[in-house]
């Protein structure tokens, strides 16, 4: 049985926005990702996950925080998708 693609993608998360939306690659190459929800109690995170999903055609548990739960810079693993597949998905 063969494992499924996967990749790290690095964020810079914005909490409390206006709406959901991903801005686009910053100049550090990080992406930069808004999100309705509040820092708190992991909502933020939460809502960092769907978005990422929805926009990938993934489902929910495809996205995981892997490290900065409490910062703003986070790195997410994206499982069913390489990294060329999410840069190509991500900038439609």
């Amino acid at each position: 049985m063969s494992e499924l693609p996967s990749c790290l993608l690095s964020l810079r998360v914005v909490p409390n926005a206006s709406r959901g939306e991903i801005v686009g690659r910053q100049a550090d190459g990080r992406l930069k990702v808004k999100v309705a929800a509040p820092p708190e109690g992991g909502r933020a995170n939460k809502a960092v996950c769907e978005l990422l999903a929805e926009a990938l055609d993934l489902p929910k548990r495809a996205v995981t925080v892997e490290k900065g739960e409490t910062a703003r810079e986070k790195t997410v693993r994206i499982v069913g998708m390489d990294e060329a597949a999410v840069t190509v998905k991500l900038e439609r």
